[in-house]
């Protein structure tokens, strides 16, 4: 106890007033159980009724307009007050993913077991960056796994993080700093003030828009980035990236890393990737596959083996377990051939940090990437993969990708479609009538506009994109709820706003 002081009026005064955020946070057992109880009820209520609702509605412009103007509150609300208004406010709005007709961007449903899994490592509240406790343990397992999966050698690592563009910012980080460093630069002090050699990465113009990021963040710039040619299929043609690699070198340039794909975003391709690690090992440059989106089927699947074992022979991989793994957001994945070299290009162990065993196997994630403060990321991961089991995943991937399969059919067969591009569970069509009257440019815009008339009739939900400087309508499909009446339905709102939006350039019967 103090002696000789006493709490003022004002301070006493204070103590008083914070009783109110004491008596929020205070919750016994009972109290836990009962909102439990009730956010369970909701989640029942969402997951289990989002097929009888629209795939996607707009937030009301008057919802829009009050958010903006709500002040930060400043004092308390009974939680049964805040759900009553998620309930009625933010649940009616979502982007629509979990929707069976949801075949928009690579947005999986989320496995509900993994969400409960948010709320246990939510309770638990951990750092992981590293430390004696089950989080660090329990990604390194995750970790692990993929890694076996992915047919990387003994000792390879990883870490998992928010998502594939911080798993490519931290491969490509650690394939600049071993370019650098084999050059006799230590980009970690000099930076990139100093004079050098022009670095270069090389991706095709099918590469995930995080490779043009990472290279701006990193100092490498978006001009150097070397675009490398492709096939009709949207595949990289190694042959050129070869030549490309020799002829830079040989005029003083300095190949950083090149990025392949395991399924691109855009039309689902798949590179050669034996051909390109073939290539990348001759030339000792560093070899990263963007496995974010089509990691599960190639890592799963019998007829992807080829791909698979090329996998391994990679410097770093990016997986998604929130893409075909219908893990919840966030939870990405780098693995990393020889996990030394991104600890020489990111550790810093403040002594606040320093431990006194430091040795490989113990080292702290915080080492490996640029994230101190890190969440719980591979409980949601682990409950997941535990629930469904390997031959689950494969049951669930082979049903999108029939799915898939049939939907191209339909557009084969369908006189005012036309299949542009298909790849994994992704396809992309056009709305092309068969007594077509309009310029391209023409087609080009009815495509356009067709995506909006799709998405705000929210019977069904799809994007667009550019295949072959065509504007196309994209369907990804990654969810295991969907059926094939689904696609149907699909099919029907394309055909239905195409014949309406295209009235005016079709030859009269």
């Amino acid at each position: 106890m103090l002696t000789g002081w006493n709490l003022s009026t004002s301070a006493a005064a204070v103590i008083e007033s914070s009783d109110q955020g004491v008596a929020a946070w205070d919750w016994d057992a009972r109290q836990i159980r009962q909102i439990g109880f009730a956010v369970a009820d909701i989640l029942a209520g969402y997951l289990g009724g989002l097929a009888g609702r629209p795939v996607h509605q707009q937030v009301p412009e008057p919802l829009r307009r009050a958010w903006a103007a709500e002040e930060m509150p400043r004092s308390g609300t009974a939680p049964a007050e805040i759900l009553a208004r998620f309930t009625e406010q933010i649940a009616p709005y979502p982007l629509g993913n979990g929707h069976p007709r949801f075949f928009g961007w690579v947005n999986s449903p989320p496995a509900v077991l993994a969400v409960y899994a948010e709320a246990l490592a939510a309770a638990m509240n951990p750092s992981v960056a590293g430390g004696d406790h089950a989080a660090y343990y329990l990604e390194r397992q995750v970790v692990r796994w993929f890694a076996e999966l992915a047919g990387m050698p003994a000792g390879a690592g990883g870490l998992l993080v928010s998502g594939a563009s911080m798993a490519t910012l931290t491969a490509l980080g650690t394939a600049r700093h071993q370019a650098m460093s084999r050059a006799g630069i230590d980009v970690r002090t000099r930076g990139l003030q100093a004079s050098g050699p022009r670095l270069l990465l090389y991706a095709s113009a099918e590469a995930h828009g995080c490779v043009r990021k990472a290279a701006e963040l990193l100092g490498i710039g978006s001009d150097n980035i070397r675009e490398i040619e492709t096939d009709s299929a949207a595949r990289i043609r190694p042959e050129h990236l070869a030549v490309m690699l020799a002829a830079d070198r040989d005029r003083g340039d300095l190949p950083v890393a090149v990025i392949a794909s395991a399924g691109t975003v855009n039309t689902g391709a798949v590179d050669p990737l034996a051909r390109i690690g073939a290539v990348c090992a001759e030339l000792q440059v560093w070899l990263h596959i963007d496995a974010a989106y089509g990691g599960p089927p190639v890592l799963l699947l019998p007829e992807f083996q080829d791909s698979r074992e090329a996998l391994g022979q990679a410097d770093s991989i990016a997986i998604d377990p929130h893409k075909w793994l219908y893990v919840p957001v966030d939870a990405g994945l780098v693995l990393l051939r020889e996990p030394e070299r991104a600890r020489h290009a990111f550790s810093l162990v403040p002594p606040y940090l320093r431990t006194d065993d430091q040795a490989a196997d113990t080292a702290w994630f915080s080492e490996y990437g640029f994230e101190q403060t890190r969440p719980f990321r591979a409980l949601k991961i682990w409950m997941a993969v535990h629930q469904l089991g390997l031959d689950g995943y494969r049951d669930l991937i082979r049903h999108d990708l029939r799915l898939a399969e049939y939907l191209r059919t339909q557009v084969r067969s369908a006189p005012d479609l036309e299949l542009i591009a298909a790849g994994l569970s992704i396809t992309c069509l056009r709305y092309r009538p068969a007594d077509w009257t309009g310029t391209p440019e023409q087609l080009d815009d009815l495509n356009r506009r067709l995506v909006g008339a799709v998405q705000q009739a929210g019977r069904a939900f799809l994007t667009g994109t550019t295949v072959r400087n065509q504007a196309v309508l994209r369907a990804c499909i990654v969810n295991p709820g969907t059926r094939q009446r689904d696609i149907d339905v699909l099919l029907e709102e394309i055909l239905r706003h195409g014949a309406r939006l295209a009235g005016p350039f079709r030859s009269p019967a």
